[in-house]
């Protein structure tokens, strides 16, 4: 399984009958300005803390940030914890709202 996935694969998974955790990885009020529903709000910052407790280690995660940097840090560090199924969605929010849905806003 890929690191990355691109907005169209990560949009297909999600749009599917048995979707993957959307976990966004961005600040709060990056959060609040746009994202997509359902998803799972984790800072970065918050992660080493929160995702042993909250996340299932087996389930297929999708990791989303503004551009794509820090969900593939992300992504790469719960790998190195055992959640092998964890990817980024490469391009971030930002890919999503300029390719799939234009009625998220850019920032």
């Amino acid at each position: 399984m890929d690191l990355e996935i691109s907005i169209t694969e990560a949009h297909a998974l999600l749009s599917g009958d048995n979707p993957p955790l959307l976990l966004d990885v961005r600040e709060l009020a990056e959060y609040a300005t746009a994202r997509i529903n359902p998803s799972t709000h984790i800072p970065m910052g918050e992660i080493p803390g929160r995702a042993l407790l909250e996340l299932e280690e087996d389930a297929p995660i999708l990791v989303l940030c503004h551009h794509g940097m820090r969900s593939l840090s992300v992504a790469a560090w719960l790998r190195q914890q055992g959640f092998e199924r964890a990817q980024s969605v490469r391009g971030g929010i930002h890919a999503w709202s300029t390719s799939i849905d234009p009625t998220i806003p850019c920032y």
